[in-house]
C-alpha cells in the first residue's frame, strides 16, 4: 500500500488539488466526474497531456498503432459500406479517438493500392481531444492525402443541420469514457461516491445521482449481491445517441472489449472491471498516479445496443475482431506485404507478431465489434461480418 506522500508524488499535484478543492466545497463526486477530469481535464488530463500513451513507449497500444495492416484490413469493410449505400460522393468518414491517425493512415494507404474509386469521394474527418486532429490531419496530408481532408467541413454541416452519410469509427473509444461506479448494500442499489478522507480520495455509498444508473443495472439484466462493484457508463450511452442523431445515411463501427453486462459483472466479477494502464502494466487502483494513468472499463454491448436500436438504426452486424478481420482477408494482406521485395524481415516480423494478437482469441481476437446503420441494408452481411469461425 503506497503512502500519502508516495499517492501525491506519482500524481499530477495541481490536478488532485483541484479534485480535493472541488470535493471540499460541493460534498462527494460521482466517479464519473472524478474520471472525466483525471482523463480529460484541458491543462492536466490525462489524455490532454500523453501524447505518446499510445505507444510502445508509452503506456498501451491500441489495435491501429500495433501495425498498419489493422487499418489497411478497414479499408475493405469501409469500401463494401461505400457500394452498398451507393457510392455517394461527398462520403464522410468520421473517427473518434483516432489517436495517433494511424488507422486512418493505414486505410488511406490501402485504398491507394487498391487504386479504390471510393478515394475521389473520401472525406476523413478526425475528432480528438486537446486539438490534436490538426496533427493527424497534418500527418495524413504530408503523406499525401490533402484531397480527402480539406473539402468537407464537419463543422459547417453540423451548424447546417445537415447529418452526414458515411461511416463513424470508434475503436477503442468507448471503454475510455466516463463511468459511475455502483455497488448493492442491503439489497439496494447504491452508487459509490468520491469523498476525501485521511489526506487522499476514498469511495463512500449514497443514493444514485441519476435514475438511469439503476434502470441500466436493471436493463442489463445485472445481478449484483451485497458488496459486489459494476461500471455503468451513461456517457457511453448518450455518445451512441449523439452520434445516431448526426447520422442521415451509413453505419456506426464500434470495436471495444466488453460484453452483454450480465456476463461481465457479478458472479464473473464482484470487483468490477474498472482498469488502469501505465507503462504497458495494468492495475485495479484509479487514486494513484492521477493525471498520469489511463482509466478504462469494459463496454456494456447490451446498453451499447439499446441505445443504438432505441435511436432509430439498426443492427448491421455483430463479430468478435479476429473473425472481423478474418473476413477482411487481413491474413492476405500480410502475404502480400511478404512477398514483397521492399519489405525488410523485421518489418514483417512486426506485422506477423500484430497479427497474431489481433487474431488470438485469448487476447485482442476476442474485442466486439458492432455495426449500426441507417438506410443500409443489413442483408448480405457487410465485409467483416460475413466470416464465422467454427465453434467446433
Amino acid at each position: 500500500m503506497p503512502t500519502l506522500e508516495q499517492r501525491w508524488a506519482e500524481s499530477r499535484g495541481p490536478l488532485v488539488e483541484r479534485l480535493r478543492d472541488r470535493i471540499r466545497a460541493d460534498g462527494p463526486l460521482t466517479f464519473a466526474a472524478f474520471m472525466a477530469t483525471a482523463l480529460y481535464d484541458p491543462t492536466d488530463g490525462y489524455y490532454v497531456t500523453r501524447s505518446d500513451r499510445t505507444s510502445r513507449a508509452g503506456d498501451y497500444l491500441t489495435a491501429p498503432e500495433m501495425d498498419p495492416l489493422f487499418g489497411a484490413a478497414l479499408a475493405g469493410h469501409v469500401e463494401a459500406g461505400w457500394e452498398r449505400l451507393g457510392r455517394p460522393d461527398p462520403f464522410v468518414l468520421q473517427e473518434h479517438g483516432a489517436g495517433s491517425g494511424a488507422l486512418a493512415a493505414g486505410l488511406l494507404h490501402e485504398l491507394v493500392a487498391r487504386r479504390s474509386a471510393l478515394l475521389d469521394a473520401l472525406r476523413y474527418l478526425p475528432v480528438e481531444v486537446g486539438g490534436r486532429a490538426d496533427a493527424i490531419l497534418d500527418r495524413l496530408a504530408a503523406e499525401g492525402f490533402a484531397t480527402q481532408l480539406e473539402p468537407w467541413s464537419g463543422d459547417d454541416a453540423r451548424a447546417a443541420g445537415e447529418p452526414m452519410v458515411g461511416a463513424i469509427l470508434a475503436n477503442e473509444l468507448l471503454d475510455a469514457l466516463p463511468v459511475h461506479r455502483v455497488t448493492v448494500v442491503a439489497g439496494e442499489v447504491r452508487e459509490l461516491y468520491i469523498t476525501w478522507r485521511d489526506g487522499w480520495f476514498a469511495d463512500e455509498p449514497g443514493q444514485p445521482s441519476d435514475p438511469a444508473l439503476e434502470r441500466t443495472v436493471t436493463a442489463s439484466a445485472i445481478e449484483l449481491r451485497d458488496g459486489d462493484r459494476a461500471e455503468v457508463s451513461l456517457a457511453a450511452q448518450a455518445w451512441v445517441e449523439r452520434a445516431a442523431s448526426g447520422l442521415a445515411r451509413g453505419w456506426l463501427l464500434l470495436m471495444d472489449y466488453g460484453g452483454p453486462g450480465a456476463e461481465l459483472w457479478g458472479a464473473p466479477h464482484p470487483e468490477g472491471l474498472l482498469r488502469t494502464y501505465r507503462a504497458h502494466h495494468a492495475g485495479a487502483d484509479p487514486y494513484r498516479a492521477v493525471g498520469l494513468q489511463d482509466l478504462t472499463a469494459h463496454v456494456d454491448t447490451a446498453a451499447v445496443r439499446r441505445a443504438a436500436l432505441g435511436n432509430g438504426l439498426d443492427l448491421v452486424g455483430q463479430t468478435t475482431l479476429a473473425e472481423f478481420l478474418a473476413g477482411l482477408d487481413a491474413g492476405e494482406l500480410l502475404v502480400r506485404l511478404g512477398g514483397d521485395p521492399t519489405t525488410s524481415a523485421e518489418r514483417y516480423r512486426t506485422a506477423r507478431g500484430a497479427l497474431l494478437r489481433l487474431l488470438d482469441p485469448g487476447a485482442m481476437g476476442r474485442f466486439i465489434v458492432l455495426g449500426f446503420g441507417r438506410g443500409m441494408a443489413a442483408e448480405p452481411p457487410l465485409r467483416g461480418f460475413d466470416f464465422h469461425l467454427s465453434r467446433g
